[in-house]
């Protein structure tokens, strides 16, 4: 059983992620959602997290704060975070990447667009 978080300050964003995966016909995969980076670090560090889902912009901890701490910590280090971002800026992206970010995609996602990274970052995990 996979288990996948998803953070991001926008309802509707969690939703249409949530549909995207949904599409993809992902089997054996729970999904969790988180409010904002914080709520997402308090989750990723009770549970056992197969990959994060996480927006770039939000309130209380954004996701590049999120992407740091997770990265920072010895028993979060390994849980791969693709980031989301509407920013669009290439040298925002590289930074991610450079900091642990399995991935970082622009909106709007699609399945499309979702598919290549979740299989590439879930196919290199015994799960």
């Amino acid at each position: 059983m996979r288990h996948i978080l998803i953070a991001d300050d926008s309802q509707t964003a969690r939703l249409f992620i949530r549909r995207c995966l949904d599409i993809l016909g992902l089997e054996d995969v729970t999904i969790s959602e988180a409010v904002d980076g914080a709520d997402a670090l308090e989750q990723v560090k009770k549970g056992n997290f197969d990959l994060l889902l996480t927006d770039l912009n939000m309130p209380r901890m954004d996701g590049q704060s999120l992407l740091q701490r997770v990265k920072a910590s010895p028993k979060l280090t390994d849980i791969p975070v693709v980031v989301i971002t509407s920013a669009g800026n290439p040298a925002k992206e590289k930074e991610l990447v450079a900091q642990g970010a399995a991935a970082v995609l622009n909106k709007p996602i699609s399945p499309a667009t979702l598919s290549p990274v979740i299989e590439a970052v879930l196919s290199t995990e015994e799960i």
